[in-house]
This record gives C-alpha cells, sequence and structure tokens, in this order.
C-alpha cells in the first residue's frame, strides 16, 4: 500500500502540463537538456541463450509481422527480412536511402522511420516491396491510429505529422524539445520527449499537445500494453514506467538496475521484455498486477539494444548494436 501511495503522490505532483508558475520549465531536468543513450555493455561473460544467427551488421531496430522478422542494419542501410519459421533461411534484402532509426509494424507491412533521408517506408512483407512517404524533417517515431492514419514524430520540428493517404492533413506542435516517438492505444496518443525526458498527451482531432508528465531521468524508448498504457525504459534513472493514457498519469516506476534500453510486449502472456545493455541480459516481467514481477533473466548478445516478440509463439528476438548477430529465445 505504501509504494502505491507513493507513486500517486508522485503522479499528483507531476500532472501539471506544460505550464509553469515560477518561469521555468517544470519537466526540465538540467537547463541544456542531452537525451539519454544506451549504456556500453562490456564484454560478455556467458554464453547467449537460445539460438545467435550471425549478422555482422549493427541492428538499429527490429519488429515482426505476422511470421515476418524485420530487422534494421545501419550499414548498409537496408533492412533483412526473416521467415520466422525457418530463420536460418536466407533473408530478404530491402535496400533503403538512409538508416533506420525505428520499426513498427502494422499489419502485412513495417513501417520504418529515416530520419537523415526524411522519409518514412512502408515495406511490404514478406515481399520486401517499399515504397516511401516524404517528411519535412528528421522522423523519429510512427504508429498508425485506430483510423488508418499514420503520425510521425518529428524530432528536429518537435511535432507530430498526421498523414493520410501519403500527404501530411495536420501538423501538431507545442512546447516540445523533441519529438522522439508517439505511441496509440485505445484511440490516444501520446509522444515521447527524450530531452524532457517526459510524455504528452496528443489530441490527434483538435490539433494540440496536452498535459505531460516527466517520464523518470532519461526515457529513451516505449511500448503500449493490453491495458492501454504506456511502458517506458527510463535508462538513466534504472526504471520501468507504467503510465495510463485516459488520463495520462504514472501509474506504476519499478526500479530497474543494469541499463535498461530496449522494450518489447508479448500480448498473449503479457510480458513486457526489456533489455539490460550495461549486463547483456533481457529480462521479461508479468506487468498484469499492481507491479511487475521479473518472470526471466538471460543472457544476451553483445550491446542488446533492440528486442522484439514473435506474437504467436512469444519467442524473444535480440539484435545486437556491435555486430554480434541476432538472438532467438523461446523462453
Amino acid at each position: 500500500m505504501r509504494r502505491v501511495a507513493v507513486v500517486a503522490a508522485v503522479a499528483a505532483v507531476l500532472l501539471t502540463g506544460c505550464s509553469s508558475t515560477g518561469g521555468g520549465d517544470e519537466l526540465q531536468v538540467v537547463e541544456d537538456p542531452v537525451a539519454a543513450v544506451a549504456a556500453t555493455s562490456p564484454s560478455p561473460q556467458r554464453e547467449p541463450a537460445g539460438t545467435v544467427l550471425a549478422q555482422r551488421g549493427e541492428v538499429t531496430a527490429m519488429a515482426t509481422a505476422g511470421r515476418t522478422l524485420a530487422v534494421a542494419l545501419a550499414e548498409p542501410p537496408s533492412v533483412l527480412l526473416y521467415d520466422l519459421d525457418a530463420p536460418r533461411a536466407k533473408a530478404v534484402s530491402v535496400p533503403l536511402p538512409s538508416a533506420v532509426e525505428e520499426l513498427t509494424a502494422h499489419g502485412d507491412e513495417v513501417l520504418a522511420t529515416l530520419p537523415r533521408s526524411g522519409e518514412v517506408a512502408r515495406i511490404a512483407v514478406p515481399s520486401g516491396t517499399v515504397r516511401t512517404v516524404p517528411v519535412r524533417g528528421r522522423p523519429a517515431g510512427v504508429a498508425v491510429g485506430e483510423d488508418g492514419r499514420l503520425l510521425v514524430a518529428v524530432r528536429d520540428r518537435k511535432a507530430v505529422e498526421v498523414l493520410e493517404g501519403g500527404r501530411v492533413t495536420k501538423t501538431i506542435t507545442s512546447d516540445l524539445y523533441s519529438a522522439d516517438d508517439v505511441l496509440t492505444t485505445g484511440g490516444r496518443a501520446v509522444v515521447l520527449d527524450r530531452l524532457r525526458t517526459a510524455v504528452f498527451d496528443v489530441d490527434v482531432e483538435q490539433g494540440t499537445v496536452n498535459e505531460g508528465l516527466r517520464a523518470g531521468m532519461g526515457a529513451t524508448n516505449a511500448v503500449v500494453d493490453s491495458f492501454g498504457r504506456v511502458l517506458v525504459a527510463d535508462t538513466r534513472g534504472g526504471g520501468l514506467l507504467a503510465f495510463s493514457t485516459d488520463p495520462l498519469l504514472l501509474r506504476q516506476r519499478y526500479p530497474v538496475a543494469g541499463g535498461i534500453y530496449g522494450i518489447a510486449y508479448d500480448a498473449r502472456r503479457h510480458l513486457a521484455w526489456v533489455t539490460l545493455t550495461g549486463r547483456n541480459e533481457v529480462v521479461g516481467f508479468d506487468v498484469r498486477g499492481g507491479e511487475p514481477t521479473e518472470k526471466y533473466r538471460l543472457p544476451t548478445v553483445r550491446q542488446p539494444n533492440s528486442v522484439t516478440v514473435d506474437e504467436q509463439t512469444s519467442r524473444v528476438v535480440i539484435g545486437s548494436a556491435a555486430g554480434e548477430g541476432i538472438q532467438v529465445i523461446t523462453p
């Protein structure tokens, strides 16, 4: 009861929106904020769990769509499409104009943000047919609303673009420092601002960015769960945060040591999988209760920045940002 009370009190204090009564920014951590990044991994001390597929390239993002695993490589800029039923078979390589920052699965396609070339790539799976949609600025994250419209977080323009039919129909911006990711759940939209280490409610229909809440000391990655919440990795503060979206409210903060960074969600078993780059580990938390409960802790490849879950089998797939392969675990 004490933990719940403390979380509720903290959330009440933080639910102040973007306003400030003292002339400062209540959500700003320091005067010149710097976005948190993944902790550098040490040399592995244990063999990675499961199976490791050789891949020398730096993996920047991963996603699963149907029976296809999509793996983004920094060099050459591309996405590899693997058959999840035959992961050792040769992957389909999809060349892209620039490196991918984020991959998002939607139906029979994977959406890839390409910040350097100012585009969102729509990659059909498993064929690999690709078409690109231009976005002014540096798109960092993308989500699909219930109505099928694309929401694109544009980092440098501090905005969320609403795309319909391949064109921008609305630009939503406010007091964001950066727009690094956007997530949708239950008809709500939330944008992640890494510089302010905060999450903000976005009203897509009204075209406004509303209240914001501090998301730890250095939020990096986020995912939605089956309960309409946004789960956030607080890399700098060492915690797994859970926010409700209607209203936007901090519900849980659970300490996670070891450099929490990558995050994925298994809807079948209600497990949040997080990578610990400071320890070369991946941890699975059951998030159905009043606080996360650790169910799995497994060794990984070095620099496990990316993680995804096969929604049909609950297999966990981890990508090394140090060129040490793609790891497949059946927990």
